[in-house]
C-alpha cells in the first residue's frame, strides 16, 4: 500500500462498546500503524468512555472526545469530523467499533484514495463483485440490499452500497461540505454523506471490504432510525427531481 497522502484519522463513535473498543483499535494500528484513532464516546454507561481514556494515556495515537449523551450517530460522526479538520488530518475514516468493520480492510481503502486517478470518498461495500457479509440473518441482509435499492432509486444514485457505514474521506470534501448543516441523527447519515458529495462532484469510488455482524454487544438499530431513513431519503429524492425538472422549464 502506498503511503497516504498526509495524516490519518480513523473517527469510531461508541455507545456501550467497553467489550469491543480496545481490540478494535488495537486492530487498526495492526493494519495502519501511523493513522490515529479518535474514539466519540457518547456517554457510556459501561465504562467506555473510561477505558478509552485509559487507552489515550498509553498511546499517544489514541485521542478521546467525551459526549455527555446519545444523540445519534450522525451527531457523533460531525462532532468526530470538527475535531478532525481542527487538526492535520487529511484523511478521515468512519468506521464501526464492534468489530463488523475489519480494519484489516483499512489499508485497500486508504490506497483507493490515491490509485487509478484517487477518489475522494472511499466506501468500503459490501455489494460490490468480492464484497461479501458473514453471519447475518436473511432478514437483515434483505432489509440491508432493501434500503439500498430503496436510496438508490429515490436519490439516482449509482452507488451500490450507500448506506454503509466503513468509509474514508479526504479532508476537502467534508471541508467543502459544511457539515454543520448536516442534520442526519441516525444510520440514514450515511446516505446523506455519500450523496451530497456525490453531488458536489467529488470523485466517489467502492472497494469491497467483508462486513461481519457483532459477536459482542447488541446492535443500536432501531424503528426510529428506519423510519427516519425512510422519511428523509424521500424528500432528498422528491427535491432532487423537482430541482431537475425545473431546470429545463428555466431554459426553455
Amino acid at each position: 500500500m502506498a503511503e497516504p497522502a498526509g495524516p490519518v484519522l480513523v473517527v469510531i463513535p461508541t455507545y456501550q462498546e467497553r467489550e469491543n473498543i480496545a481490540l478494535i483499535v488495537k486492530r487498526v494500528h495492526a493494519s495502519v500503524p501511523e493513522a490515529d484513532v479518535l474514539v466519540v464516546d457518547d456517554g457510556s454507561p459501561d465504562g467506555t468512555g473510561e477505558l478509552a481514556d485509559e487507552m489515550a494515556a498509553a498511546d499517544e495515537r489514541v485521542k478521546v472526545l467525551h459526549r455527555t449523551e446519545k444523540a445519534g450517530l450522525g451527531a457523533a460522526y460531525v462532532a468526530g469530523f470538527g475535531q478532525a479538520l481542527a487538526g492535520p488530518y487529511q484523511v478521515i475514516v468512519e468506521m464501526d467499533a464492534d468489530g463488523s468493520h475489519a480494519p484489516e480492510d483499512l489499508p485497500e481503502l486508504l490506497a483507493a484514495l490515491d490509485s487509478g486517478g484517487g477518489a475522494d470518498l472511499v466506501l468500503g461495500s459490501r455489494y460490490v463483485p468480492g464484497g461479501r457479509v458473514v453471519n447475518w440473518p436473511a432478514h437483515r441482509q434483505l432489509l440491508s440490499r432493501g434500503a439500498n435499492l430503496y436510496a438508490r432509486l429515490a436519490l439516482g444514485a449509482p452507488i451500490k452500497d450507500i448506506t454503509g457505514g466503513y468509509r474514508a474521506f479526504r479532508r476537502q470534501v467534508l471541508e467543502d461540505l459544511d457539515i454543520s448543516t448536516v442534520a442526519s441523527t441516525g444510520y440514514c447519515f450515511q446516505v446523506d454523506m455519500a450523496w451530497r458529495t456525490q453531488q458536489a462532484g467529488f470523485r466517489v469510488r467502492e472497494v469491497p471490504i467483508t462486513f461481519t455482524e457483532r459477536e459482542l454487544g447488541a446492535s443500536k438499530m432501531s424503528v426510529e432510525v428506519m423510519l427516519e431513513a425512510l422519511y428523509r431519503i424521500a424528500t432528498w429524492g422528491v427535491a432532487h427531481r423537482f430541482r431537475r425538472f425545473r431546470r429545463p422549464a428555466r431554459t426553455a
